[in-house]
């Protein structure tokens, strides 16, 4: 089965969760996604049956909502989404600004959707201090097609309907709940999108902030892993989380890096997987694997 992907966000972990899939447990109580976005690790988790039920949350509300409406409502949010699609035209920019104006004054999910969609290569942009969308339409698509959307809508409403629950908020409210049975999988707002001219998300996260929610959660003894700043080029983003959370810190090939590419580089991505002590198990069976197969490609 192919893993459906409503929400094409640039940034998802899509194409990752191979990369993520050994350091994480094979099977846990409930696996919680604080910053879900499009949401491609619980995706992948509940296409495997790693949890009993699942928790995703957004600091975003309308993403929150756009879950929510996927998951209990998937033919009524296709078929929607169909309409705000086919009302739109190759070369009509107005349609696409007048599809952003009403996003901006009534923060309705499926607007948030197709903007998502139709935007320069899936690239979300909003301003930090109205929360409103900004980024403009690609001219060189029209964005997922209705019946691809309905089959990724439909497709991801069963993996999740009846076992998820969806919180919009900040992410130490989501995980107030999680104990030492659960999982989490955090794939926060970078620090370099946090500080500096790249503000891409309607809130970031300052890294000392980050810490501190870091810390409660060790002290809770809740496993996790955290895809956190890497490096672009050859340009690496922040400083690495300390030594005091005493956490594992691996390295992880992302490919191309989306954003270099719009502005005519070819640089490869590297992004750090910060994962608990406890998960050590599944890192030495990582290592064991791959020194198994350097020795048999020696002989």
């Amino acid at each position: 089965m192919k893993l459906p992907h409503p929400i094409p966000y640039q940034g998802s972990k899509r194409s990752l969760a191979p990369l993520i899939a050994p350091y994480v447990p094979k099977k846990v109580a409930t696996w919680y996604e604080p910053f879900a976005g499009s949401a491609a690790m619980t995706l992948w988790a509940a296409h495997n049956q790693i949890a009993e039920r699942y928790v995703i949350g957004d600091v975003l509300a309308p993403i929150a909502d756009l879950w929510r409406v996927i998951i209990n409502h998937p033919d009524h949010t296709a078929a929607r989404y169909s309409e705000v699609w086919q009302e739109q035209m190759d070369s009509d920019e107005g349609y696409f600004n007048a599809v952003r104006d009403r996003y901006n004054e009534q923060r309705d999910p499926v607007d948030l959707l197709y903007l998502i969609c139709r935007c320069v290569k899936n690239a979300i942009r909003f301003n930090t201090k109205s929360g409103n969308f900004t980024q403009s339409r690609d001219k060189r698509r029209l964005g997922m097609r209705p019946e691809k959307m309905a089959e990724a809508i439909l497709g991801a409403s069963m993996l999740l309907s009846g076992k998820t629950e969806v919180y919009s908020g900040d992410w130490t409210s989501t995980l107030a709940t999680a104990d030492a049975s659960d999982f989490v999988y955090m794939d926060p707002p970078y620090l370099g999108t946090t500080i500096g001219r790249d503000k891409r998300y309607a809130e970031g996260l300052p890294q000392d902030r980050l810490i501190s929610g870091l810390e409660n959660l060790r002290a809770r003894n809740i496993r996790f892993a955290l895809s956190y700043d890497g490096m672009t080029g050859g340009k690496e983003y922040g400083p690495p989380l300390p030594d005091s959370l005493g956490l594992t810190r691996l390295l992880l090939h992302a490919g191309k890096s989306s954003q270099a590419t719009l502005v005519g580089r070819d640089e490869e991505t590297v992004e750090s997987l910060y994962i608990t002590p406890d998960l050590g198990d599944a890192v030495e069976g990582v290592i064991r694997r791959q020194r198994a197969i350097q020795t048999e490609l020696a002989f």
